[in-house]
Parts: structure tokens; C-alpha cells; sequence
């Protein structure tokens, strides 16, 4: 499908969106931290959020992934371990990442060439949430494409996820605005972000702000969502002991009980001269981590070769609650509520699904696979 059949593809499955603000003759599109002002024919940096008849127009009733992942990979390290997490995407994002494990869903309309690879694949909420449910799945994830931009959808799959008993999250890069989180905090249980570095620099070169990002984790925080942070460590872009010690103080100051993943990076996409993340830099970020003060700090990707940092450990007592290899649960120590079974103190997470009464009878399963088929979370 070339890159006009596609766009026409996409501007058929979309609706009316719910973030958007009419604004002198135009629409501010408030869904990410761009906050595109947008007129009458036009797109926003995303690429797929539109303005048609002076309404803003939103992607809708399709996905562009869509597989059944361990919860760790996400990563949500404090959520119900070892469960399995229902991961949808859609097409599209709202940054430009050079290194991006998803480009060929994430860089539709940018890069001709994931206009030719992807597929958007159209689905009834009522069969993505039976498909679900029939998984053993006790997480509905918004994944792979950055989900702020389809947030209606989104929302609209949660809702239905929420009925039937499911935990719902998040896998974000964080560019957010304060009406979006508002729109999406009595839908989503967990939140992860992406903090990718913490130079401003940095994030222009991929399409965003810092400060933006830093705002929606203190907005996050403020109302209630749960919480957990991934850095990817590139050596040579953000692997200096100053940034990663800058993102690990930023973070204690916010909540000392954040968990924080340091993962391993790998060339992808249209960068090609970093090399992988060694062992050694993983570590040397884990213990700037656990010296700014962070309870839980995380190395992930190298599963085998970073020893304890694979582990969640009681911070009252040291000993180790949850024992993991990649994403794979070893081995989980903790109560249903939490709770240490070495000196019974409570350590923070979402360790067992919220009791909702199930009322959507369990589903049929749906092929999986889609992309991203390896790599992406």
C-alpha cells in the first residue's frame, strides 16, 4: 500500500475527537505537549489527528499491532508479576527518534518506507477485549505507537477493558498536557514513561521538549496514576554520569519509590554507529540510581548479566521479593497486598488486579503478531 492509498485508509477510520479546543477559526489539539493549532485540511506533527470540516478528526476502530506480551516487558516491574498484558498500538507518533524499535508504525506519513510495510487492521472494541480476555490476559496495554495521539480510542478500549475485570496502561513517551491526563486518569491503572534523557538538546533532536516531559511525570504523579520510568541508556547520547545522575535526583525528588529501568540500547532504525549498551553501563546507572536515593532501580535487556538489578528487593530489609531472568518471573515472594515476607513491610505497586465485577463474557482468540514483531514494547 503506498503512502496515498494509506493516508486515505487512515482518514477513513477515524471520528470526532474529544481534545480539541476551537480556537480563532482553527482546532488546538491538546493530546500531546505539541498542542498543534490546527486549520481547516491540515495535520498535526503526528501526523494523524486532522482537521475536516472544521473538527478534529481522530484515529479510530483499527490496530497496527497487536500481541500478547509478559507485563515486564512493557516494563511494569510492580504490576501483577508474571501476568500477561494485551498490547494494541495503533500508527503513528509525535516525536521523530532516530533509533526508534517501532519506526514501522511509529513513522507513518514520514518515512515512506513504513507507509509501505504497515497494515491498519479494522476491529470492534468487543472483539479486542473478548480476544483478551480469552488470552489469560490481565493487563489491556496501549503500546508500540506512542498512545497519547489515539487517546480516544484508547480510552474508549479501556472502558470496556475496565468492565471486564482487565487492568489498563500505558506505554508512553510522556509528551503530555494536563487535559490529557485528565481525560485519561479513571481509565488507566499504570503509566510508563520514557524519560530519554535529561538534556533539552537531546530532545530536540527528536521532535520534543524536555521540560514537557518532566511536567507530565509531576502531572502523572499528582493524580494518582501508577508510575514507572524507563531510560534507555545510548552510549555516547545520554550515558554520562552527570545525565543519568540528573534523571535519577529528579526522580527521588518526585517519589523515591518510582521504579526506574535503565535498559540496554541497540542500533535500530536510522542509527547505526552507538553499538550496544555494555553490561558495565547498565550497572554504573543502577548504582547512580540507588545512590540519588531511589528504592527501586531496574537494569534491563541483558537478562542474566546484571545480577541483583533483575530483582525487586524490600527496601526495609534488603531481601529479594521478586526474582526475575529478562522477563521472566523466577520466582514472586510477595503477599497479595505487597506485603514482604521477611519483615512484613508493604512495598508500593499494583501486585493484584482491583476487584471488578467481569460482565462482558469471555472472547475469541484473534491472530497475533502483528508488527512490531520483535524489539518494541
Amino acid at each position: 500500500m503506498d503512502e496515498s492509498d494509506l493516508k486515505v485508509r487512515l482518514r477513513e477510520l477515524t471520528r470526532p475527537g474529544d481534545l480539541g479546543l476551537a480556537e480563532k477559526g482553527k482546532v488546538r489539539c491538546v493530546a500531546c505537549g505539541h498542542r498543534c493549532l490546527i486549520g481547516e485540511g491540515h495535520e498535526g506533527i503526528c501526523r494523524v489527528r486532522f482537521v475536516d470540516g472544521g473538527a478534529l478528526r481522530v484515529p479510530w476502530g483499527y490496530v497496527g499491532a497487536l500481541n500478547l506480551d509478559p507485563i515486564e516487558k512493557k516494563p511494569f516491574f510492580h504490576v501483577t508479576p508474571g501476568a500477561l498484558a494485551f498490547s494494541f498500538g495503533m500508527l503513528g507518533c509525535d516525536y521523530k527518534c532516530a533509533y526508534c524499535q517501532n519506526w514501522e508504525i511509529s513513522q507513518v506519513h514520514r518515512d515512506p518506507e513504513s507507509d509501505r510495510l504497515v497494515t491498519a487492521r479494522p476491529i470492534q472494541i468487543e472483539e479486542l477485549i473478548g480476544a483478551a480476555r480469552f488470552s489469560g490476559a490481565k493487563m489491556v496495554t496501549s503500546t508500540y505507537n506512542e498512545p497519547l495521539i489515539t487517546s480516544e480510542w484508547a480510552v474508549a478500549v479501556f472502558r470496556q477493558a475496565r468492565a471486564a475485570g482487565l487492568m489498563t496502561g500505558y506505554v508512553s513517551n510522556g509528551n503530555g498536557t494536563p487535559e490529557v491526563l485528565d481525560y485519561l486518569r479513571p481509565w488507566v491503572d499504570a503509566y510508563k514513561v520514557d524519560l530519554k534523557g535529561m538534556r533539552e538538546a537531546g530532545y530536540r533532536s527528536l521532535g520534543g521538549k524536555l521540560g514537557t516531559v518532566l511536567s507530565t511525570l509531576e502531572g502523572l504523579k499528582a493524580r494518582g496514576f501508577w508510575v514507572e520510568v524507563v531510560t534507555l541508556v545510548v552510549p555516547g547520547l545520554n550515558d554520562s554520569d552527570e545525565e543519568l545522575r540528573d534523571a535519577a535526583r529528579f526522580l527521588s525528588g518526585l517519589d523515591r519509590d518510582i521504579p526506574w529501568h535503565v535498559t540496554a540500547y541497540h542500533d535500530d532504525y536510522r542509527m547505526g554507529d552507538r553499538g550496544s549498551t555494555p553490561a558495565g553501563s547498565l550497572l554504573r546507572a543502577a548504582e547512580i540510581g540507588r545512590a540519588e536515593g531511589l528504592h527501586f532501580v531496574y537494569a534491563g535487556n541483558l537478562p542474566g548479566r546484571v545480577g541483583e538489578w533483575e530483582d525487586t528487593r524490600c527496601p526495609a530489609c534488603g531481601v529479594p521479593v521478586v526474582e526475575r531472568r529478562g522477563y521472566r518471573v523466577v520466582r514472586n515472594g510477595l503477599a497479595p497486598d505487597g506485603s514482604c515476607p521477611s519483615c512484613g513491610g508493604r512495598l508500593p505497586g499494583l501486585w493484584a488486579p482491583p476487584a471488578r465485577p467481569a460482565s462482558i463474557d469471555a472472547g475469541a482468540p484473534l491472530a497475533l503478531g502483528s508488527h512490531p514483531a520483535s524489539g518494541g514494547r
